[in-house]
């Protein structure tokens, strides 16, 4: 397929495909593509202590969770910062937890460190392959290979067949699109890629999901969030379920939200030429007031955008800010996320 590879969290991933990166964005955005994140980590917990472990080591309310019910949350250390972010899929007969690529080991040996009696974890990473086929066609697509019924509601799930191999299927994704991920042994998922690429999905790498992903500001574990930022100021206090009993750094996480946040991580465009890129600086009047921690070039705005963590009280959307690009001051302003709003998320 003319993949270009790169390492990635300790795998080699496709980060574009030979039509280039911007064709990749345009058919996610406007009809289906389709990606192989086969790197991500997989965990399952199961036994009669599993949901009282989950609600010690995840900040959202575990308990809320129906049985083919998703949820999106964290984990924390005691000091609030991010071990890493996840999704939790309940199954009939456990938990099943997807973590980043590069934080299996990290975040298998955390989970373990709390393990209380009665629950066992496993980390059946090995087990799994996953795509996701993600773009307002993905639905119009997947049905005519499948007897899950894709009306499903946005962050549940259903085991079922494609291409007549059991898997799971999820409407979740990265892209701010309609779209659904699929779960299975690497043959079933080798299987069903091949059928979605026949039948008019797009493949498409890292870099068109790390555009895709940044117009909608989902933080990216590495950049936006890691072990120095807390959920608050990254802005995932919607997340947190601090009226539950207990988990791992609500204390100084009450602590940080009474007393406010230094700064807050917020999306920006620019108003003139060029490209943010992690690491860069930001100034008002001359003086320091924040890092940019994601950067690229929107297709559909055509401008450079970016999140960055801002010192208060700059935070606000509307206020001006300049980038340091090159040695170059370059005029930017703060908005309201996400950058792209008339997506296809909900059809």
């Amino acid at each position: 397929m003319g993949a270009k590879l790169v390492p990635f969290g300790g795998y080699e991933m496709p980060v574009s495909y030979q039509d280039g990166i911007q064709s990749e964005y345009i058919a996610v955005r406007n009809e289906a593509g389709i990606f192989d994140v086969s790197h991500m980590g997989e965990f399952f917990i199961s036994g009669e202590g599993a949901e009282e472990f989950l609600q010690l080591m995840t900040i959202n309310d575990v308990g809320k969770l129906k049985i083919k019910e998703a949820q999106y949350s964290a984990m924390c250390y005691p000091d609030g910062g991010m071990v890493d972010d996840l999704i939790l899929y309940r199954k009939s007969d456990g938990y099943f937890m997807v973590v980043n690529a590069a934080n299996i080991q990290k975040d298998f040996e955390w989970l373990n460190q709390y393990l209380a009696e009665k629950v066992t974890l496993k980390n059946v990473s090995d087990e799994y392959s996953l795509i996701a086929i993600q773009g307002p066609e993905s639905r119009d697509i997947l049905v005519a290979f499948t007897t899950v019924n894709l009306q499903m509601p946005f962050y549940t799930f259903e085991d079922g067949l494609v291409c007549d191999h059991p898997v799971m299927v999820s409407r979740t994704g990265y892209t701010g699109e309609l779209g659904f991920e699929i779960f299975g042994s690497t043959p079933a998922i080798i299987t069903i890629w091949d059928a979605l690429v026949k039948a008019g999905a797009k493949p498409a790498g890292l870099a068109a999901r790390d555009i895709l992903r940044l117009e909608m500001k989902y933080c990216l574990y590495g950049n936006d969030i890691d072990k120095t930022t807390n959920p608050l100021e990254a802005g995932l206090s919607w997340v947190m379920a601090f009226g539950k009993k207990d988990f791992i750094g609500r204390a100084s996480l009450l602590e940080k939200k009474k007393n406010g946040q230094s700064r807050q991580l917020v999306a920006f465009i620019l108003d003139d030429r060029g490209i943010p890129r992690q690491g860069y600086e930001i100034f008002l009047d001359s003086e320091k007031v924040g890092v940019v921690t994601s950067g690229s070039q929107s297709p559909k705005l055509k401008s450079g955008i970016g999140l960055a963590y801002v010192d208060k009280p700059f935070h606000k959307a509307g206020q001006k800010i300049e980038v340091i690009i090159r040695n170059q001051l370059v005029g930017a302003h703060i908005i309201k996320p996400p950058f792209i709003k008339d997506t296809s998320l909900h059809l």
